[in-house]
């Protein structure tokens, strides 16, 4: 498939750094490792990527066809996922300068069993509820689909990179909550990923809105 491979590293690139951004289910995978243990983390990350297999698929399945037949929307689809990316980026550089940790806050609103089942039924209370695994699917996936021709296999093949891509970078976080969860909340150093990832968001956005032409 010539276009997934040309359109490949962007969208790995992509993937990685939406997946590293801390939202929800970094904070709750964060809090289910250090609190419950490493399995009570993998079963959140299990979860999650049920729900971002699940959104992927359903917003590149759903605007594939629309992007292919109106040029018109096709353009408006780049600007609107440039202009997230960039929004996202923004956010998290603001996000960076508070001291409440990795979105400790949004994780009491969840089920709050101690068990891998209960961390498992969280984190599809959360995936289901995540902005940013919508957007991807509805906004940012459909960049890197073809503009002519079927699409629906791109669409699967991308899906799976990601789901791979955040699958491994989930797994990681839980591994290192395990082994040195705090340090991973020390602000200073939360501050300094975050804003990392930020300016990467940025410059991604202003190479999509760019293309859009």
């Amino acid at each position: 498939m010539p276009h997934v491979v040309s359109v490949l590293p962007a969208f790995m690139l992509a993937c990685l750094v939406l997946a590293a951004i801390p939202g929800p289910a970094t904070a709750l995978f964060l809090q289910r490792s250090v609190r419950d243990g490493r399995a009570a983390g993998l079963a959140a990350v299990a979860g999650n990527e049920i729900g971002v297999f699940g959104w992927t698929l359903a917003g590149g399945a759903g605007l594939s066809a629309l992007l292919v037949a109106n040029r018109v929307l096709s353009v408006g689809v780049h600007i609107l996922g440039a202009a997230v990316l960039i929004w996202l980026g923004v956010q998290a550089w603001r996000g960076a300068r508070g001291d409440d940790g990795f979105g400790a806050a949004l994780t009491s609103v969840l089920p709050s069993g101690r068990t891998p089942g209960s961390a498992f039924r969280a984190s599809l209370v959360s995936i289901a509820a995540n902005p940013k695994a919508a957007v991807f699917g509805l906004t940012i996936l459909p960049q890197f689909l073809p503009s002519e021709g079927p699409v629906l296999m791109t669409v699967v093949v991308l899906a799976a990179v990601q789901l791979v891509i955040d699958t491994a970078w989930c797994v990681g976080v839980v591994l290192a909550a395990d082994r040195a969860g705090n340090w991973l909340r020390r602000t200073g150093i939360r501050q300094r990923i975050e804003r990392v990832l930020a300016a990467v968001l940025v410059g991604l956005g202003i190479g999509l809105a760019a293309e859009a032409r």
